[in-house]
């Protein structure tokens, strides 16, 4: 399929007019008409940095492993893992490995960004400008870093704390036409990263002979990572997903115990540039031991762990990418898809044609024993039978096409609870494969889809914006019994706050904050015993956990909380958006959305009380003719300094809503801002 579709672009390319434009429209939003693909890849490079040129140089640096060597020792944690993974070396094999069109494609985006920075040197920050110039290779380090490096092998799970990690998470949702109001099938994409750092997203529109494709992909990617096109659309979350496992090993003399034997470690030596505050550069030596199962991130007391990582040996990602946009039909797309190059990620698909799936991505290691939980702790390291060197193909991972429920939804839920009735089954998949729960996210999810029959268009974006507390209508009619009944006047007085509370996280929602501060007291007031009633069962998933296990802790929790709040706030009623605040420069609004575990589908983390995280990029999309789509991120499509796209989105964000979507040229220059010609 790949040489197919390459073809008819190259064929397309040759007759087509060879004038590339980037026209920016009034929401910061850069719309690419190329003549050719190598002149779109280019204008992408160019139109990136326009709106993250700072970023990326920093993001390209840490990736080649050299934080510290251009901005100091604190980014030698960060260097160090880089190494440790091999990530420089193994980006250069990876860009030796990409086919002669994906190359050329590669180095134009490379070339792109270049020339961003030379012809606008003002707009390039004095301490990242030694990163220039970009180079390709660059690329795939920053894709190995990330997706690789970050989101399958989290170091923060490894006790690696290179950065502040939020665990990343989001929903997805495709409805099929006899679900949909409008008989068309529609598509809601929703991830929930950090409004920060390489999780940061970027929008665009990229359209070339054989392709026309919209959406948004992360910072320093050369490719849209959740789109849609005329034909078809997808999105991802995080799955439930293993590929990335620990394996302890058993020191001996300068090796490890392998199959009854010694066995050598293989060593490198890396020396590692620091930049000290006078500018000065210190040298520093750091030895990486690699065994069979990869390298080793710790040693204690006899024993060493070693990490193993599933997906890097298909180093064709972004060129799958590349091939998912340009597919017409499901066919198609699943041609693309299950070429498997990258490594992990539910795909949620929905088209034109009425068709929609939900595949559980990625490479998931076949293992010859063990179930999830088994693989959640370091696996004996020394022994062959523990050893993982094959991966599961497409046909054996979970996949669900057209359902006759006529919905389906992740929330970083197994994909076993993707719909109703349920028609995977667990047992039928290796005990690995994914693990089973439904958490009350996922929940509320499932709730809002099943209990309209006939979803609109403007119902799905208002649904996608719900900040309706699952976990309350769980456990709140109980706790309110329990406390009116107390002897303790705090649990009284926030009982009666809690009894007319909306059970919301909207911004005028009073008793949201109390509810919050109750949840957290009382997790801790539990000590690992069980908060509810009634545990999860996998029988009854959409309505377990319930209840209150001791109402008497319970109450504690509550009275407590009330004592918390009042102290911060004055009054345990405080509404939720007077206490959290979406802020970015100059502007600041009271916020709406919470932490997923209450059960709130409109996510949104909060950092002292300003959020930092949660629903970022949003694309709600209907495959009629013309295709309908509306989109948001929040934070805005550009993190350079003084640029008015950096919150110009946020007051939509407080209002709930989302902006059209504008794709026909016509569009674009009704709404247009400024203009770049090649």
């Amino acid at each position: 399929m790949r040489k197919l579709l390459v073809s008819a672009v190259l064929i397309l390319s040759a007759c087509a007019p060879q004038r590339t434009e980037i026209l920016w429209d009034t929401w910061g939003v850069p719309h690419i008409f190329a003549g050719s693909a190598v002149d779109l890849f280019h204008a992408y490079g160019y139109a990136q940095a326009e709106s993250h040129a700072n970023l990326m140089l920093r993001l390209y640096g840490q990736a080649r492993g050299g934080g510290a060597e251009y901005w100091g020792d604190k980014y030698l944690e960060a260097d160090q893992w880089t190494h440790t993974m091999g990530v420089p070396a193994l980006a250069a094999e990876w860009l030796q490995a990409q086919p002669p069109d994906m190359r050329q494609f590669l180095d134009a985006f490379a070339r792109g960004v270049n020339d961003y920075a030379r012809e606008h040197p003002g707009a390039v920050d004095a301490e990242v400008k030694p990163v220039l110039p970009v180079e390709p290779v660059d690329l795939m380090a920053h894709t190995l870093r990330i997706i690789h490096f970050s989101f399958v092998a989290n170091p923060g799970r490894f006790g690696r704390d290179v950065r502040e990690w939020t665990p990343p998470g989001s929903n997805t949702w495709a409805i099929a036409p006899p679900r949909s109001a409008s008989g068309h099938a529609m598509l809601l994409a929703n991830p929930h990263l950090p409004w920060s750092d390489f999780f940061t997203w970027h929008e665009a529109q990229l359209a070339a002979p054989g392709v026309d494709v919209y959406g948004a992909t992360l910072v320093g990617l050369p490719v849209l990572a959740i789109a849609f096109n005329d034909s078809l659309g997808w999105s991802h979350t995080v799955n439930t997903y293993d590929g990335a496992d620990l394996y302890e090993l058993t020191l001996e003399g300068d090796g490890y115990r392998w199959d009854g034997a010694a066995k050598p470690f293989e060593t490198q030596t890396h020396v590692l540039k620091v930049r000290k505050s006078g500018g000065a550069i210190e040298e520093r030596e750091f030895v990486v031991k690699r065994s069979i199962h990869g390298p080793v991130i710790g040693e204690k007391k006899g024993k060493a762990l070693a990490l193993r990582v599933a997906g890097l040996e298909q180093p064709g990602m972004l060129e799958q990418y590349w091939l998912m946009a340009q597919a017409r039909n499901l066919r198609e797309f699943e041609a693309a898809l299950s070429r498997l190059q990258i490594p992990m990620f539910t795909v949620m698909y929905a088209d034109r044609d009425g068709r929609i799936m939900h595949l559980f991505g990625g490479r998931t290691p076949i293992r010859s024993q063990g179930d999830w939980a088994f693989w959640q702790r370091p696996a004996p390291g020394d022994l062959s039978a523990t050893l993982w060197s094959r991966t599961h193909p497409y046909a054996d991972l979970p996949r669900v096409v057209d359902p006759p429920s006529g919905w389906l939804q992740n929330a970083n839920d197994p994909p076993w609870t993707t719909t109703f009735p349920q028609p995977l089954d667990p047992s039928r998949f290796p005990p690995y494969m994914a693990p089973q729960f439904m958490d009350f996210r996922a929940q509320r999810s499932a709730r809002m889809l099943d209990e309209d029959s006939s979803i609109s268009f403007e119902e799905m974006v208002a649904y996608k914006h719900s900040t309706r507390m699952e976990l309350a209508d769980r456990i709140l009619d109980p706790l309110l019994t329990a406390a009116k009944g107390s002897g303790s006047a705090a649990a009284r007085r926030g009982a009666a706050i809690l009894a007319r509370w909306d059970r919301c996280a909207d911004a005028e929602s009073a008793g949201a904050v109390l509810f919050e501060a109750f949840v957290n007291q009382w997790q801790q007031r539990s000590q690992g015993q069980g908060l509810f009633g009634e545990k999860w069962r996998p029988d009854q998933p959409r309505v377990t956990p319930r209840g209150l296990r001791s109402p008497n802790v319970a109450v504690a929790a509550l009275a407590a909380a009330v004592t918390s709040v009042e102290k911060e706030f004055g009054s345990a009623g405080v509404a939720w958006g007077k206490a959290n605040r979406l802020r970015s420069g100059d502007v600041d609004l009271p916020a709406n959305g919470g932490p997923g575990h209450l059960g709130i589908f409109r996510v949104v983390g909060f950092s002292g009380r300003v959020a930092s995280s949660g629903d970022s990029y949003v694309a709600a999309i209907q495959f009629s003719q013309p295709v309908r789509a509306q989109a948001l991120i929040g934070y805005g499509n550009s993190s350079q300094p003084g640029s008015k796209h950096a919150a110009d989105q946020l007051p939509l964000f407080a209002k709930k809503q989302l902006r059209p979507v504008w794709r026909t040229r016509a569009e674009v220059e009704a709404h247009l801002e400024s203009r770049k010609t090649f």
